[in-house]
């Protein structure tokens, strides 16, 4: 009898060893005589377990994690690939796991499921059955599936999607050419839900892609990747190519007439980049900038044309909505923020990884029921949710429901959904200051008050930790912000003073402990 053991195949696993652990499971298997299929599936998400070895039994998949190189030895004499064994590493059902059983997987249904590059994995577990359905339709009629869903684009904006499709097939092309642009430079701190979908579930990306070919016209698809994300452009490229095989792309899509190519651009390390019209132009060849709108994208973007620039998650959400319904997503959520969003929980967090929930629980119960608290055990006291440009967020806004305008309301960006805890040791004069030195190193350089203004905010930053006319420095410092919020050319400049804002308002103290500090060291 042939046992089928899993072992997860993304970057994070693979930085823990799962390679190896996969290997030395074979040879281990082979000296005890144990016939075992190894097969390399994606992450589950849950990183502290990582890596999380899975095997296959009648009852579902027993899991045993972290696994280290060490505890082979002892997982085979304990029999492990019978799955109900007693072991130090033994999880359970893994699908019973409180981590991931209590989270709502639309999106991630698959994730740690499905070896990423098999089509017939992706087609059984409910893979282009969104295609199918699409296919039936009118573009006009997909493009209303995505308004009633309430889906919104995931990449911080959270403008309605199905507007932004709505717009682009409206207008008319000049050259009779559209296009569909996936923004895969995922650059903020802390998250790394996009890398799952291109790692772990790339088939579901470039359905998500030709679905929105079909809803507004466009035969021509870029996935822009950033090149810090080898194993992503890797597995695109090479479900691409099946999918090419199978007529899932390309001229006559499933032998319905329709028209769809997608290619994978890869991205050359800059941050600003993850701005739309920044995008645009670095995908023409030219030097990532930031363009002036209107024009809009959805009406002159990629080499003039009408685009739709939409990031991973939004385009990954897209199959699932045409597969069960526009209902079944707006269904879940609060207000206005309808469906999922992949929370990824980092920083000094005990249980670290990726929830995805419907909109509406607390960001304490995120943190806490979830996270499991500070891995240190310290008291947690700040949170900066939406990457580097996000609000730093005190104990008193912690019971704010995760929504969109729910965040908006305490000055705060929901974004990508992640999520940087900090324990009490941590000095938000510093981090106020990183805000500032971050954007001075990722600026276009384009327009002035981003340029500029932060490269002044590190000096005056600088020069109230040095106890230099403090309360001036800080009214300066308050101007600078609105001047930068006010005067940005986008969002890079405009979203920075969030962050700094934020930890002036809420920490004050650190600024103040600071400059006594400093002006204390020159008396002595």
């Amino acid at each position: 009898m042939t046992f089928r053991i899993h072992v997860p195949s993304d970057t994070t696993a693979k930085a823990r060893g799962a390679d190896r652990i996969a290997r030395l499971i074979e040879i281990v298997a082979e000296e005890h005589k144990v016939d075992v299929e190894v097969r390399r599936n994606g992450t589950r998400g849950l990183y502290w377990i990582e890596p999380l070895v899975e095997v296959d039994t009648e009852a579902g998949r027993y899991g045993f994690g972290p696994v280290k190189e060490g505890d082979i030895e002892s997982l085979f004499a304990a029999e492990f690939w019978k799955g109900d064994v007693e072991h130090a590493l033994a999880l359970g059902l893994v699908e019973e796991i409180p981590y991931l059983k209590r989270q709502e997987r639309f999106t991630f249904a698959r994730l740690g499921i499905t070896n990423p590059v098999s089509l017939e994995d992706y087609q059984a577990n409910d893979g282009f059955k969104g295609l199918e359905n699409a296919i039936k339709l009118s573009s006009q009629q997909i493009v209303d599936a995505v308004k009633e869903s309430g889906l919104r684009g995931r990449g911080g904006a959270a403008f309605p999607t199905g507007i932004k499709w709505q717009t682009v097939l409206d207008v008319e092309s000049p050259k009779n050419q559209k296009y569909i642009v996936c923004n895969a430079d995922e650059g903020d701190s802390g998250t790394f839900a996009d890398r799952l979908v291109m790692e772990c579930d790339p088939y579901m990306l470039i359905e998500g892609m030709t679905i929105a070919g079909l809803a507004v016209g466009a035969t021509q698809g870029y996935i822009y990747c950033r090149s810090e994300y080898p194993l992503s452009i890797e597995n695109l490229n090479l479900a691409i190519k099946t999918a090419y095989e199978n007529n899932l792309l390309g001229a006559d899509i499933l032998c319905s007439g329709n028209h769809f190519d997608l290619e994978v651009r890869m991205g050359a390390g800059a941050y600003i980049c993850g701005e739309e019209t920044s995008l645009l132009e670095s995908l023409e060849g030219k030097r990532g900038l930031v363009r002036a709108k209107p024009p809009l994208p959805a009406i002159v973007g990629l080499f003039g044309q009408p685009t739709v620039v939409n990031n991973v998650l939004s385009l990954a959400a897209v199959p699932f909505i045409m597969d069960k319904g526009a209902k079944a997503y707006a269904d879940v959520g609060v207000g206005r923020s309808r469906g999922t969003l992949p929370f990824q929980v980092a920083g000094n967090v005990k249980f670290g990884g990726l929830v995805e929930l419907a909109f509406g629980p607390t960001l304490n119960e995120l943190m806490f029921e979830f996270g499991g608290g500070t891995r240190n055990g310290r008291p947690l006291r700040a949170v900066q949710v939406g990457g580097p440009l996000g609000a730093y967020l005190h104990e008193g806004q912690w019971d704010t429901p995760l929504g969109y305008e729910e965040f908006s309301q305490k000055d705060a960006v929901l974004g990508h959904g992640g999520v940087v805890m900090f324990d009490d040791t941590v000095d938000m004069s510093e981090q106020a200051r990183f805000s500032m030195e971050f954007c001075v190193a990722e600026s276009c350089g384009k327009c002035t008050p981003c340029r500029i203004g932060s490269t002044r905010g590190v000096e005056v930053i600088d020069r109230i930790r040095e106890g230099k006319n403090v309360d001036a420095n800080m009214e300066l410092l308050s101007d600078l912000c609105e001047t930068m919020l006010d005067g940005s050319l986008c969002a890079m400049g405009g979203m920075t003073p969030f962050p700094v804002q934020s930890a002036m308002k809420h920490f004050t103290e650190d600024f103040v402990k600071n400059a006594v500090s400093a002006t204390q060291a020159k008396e002595v």
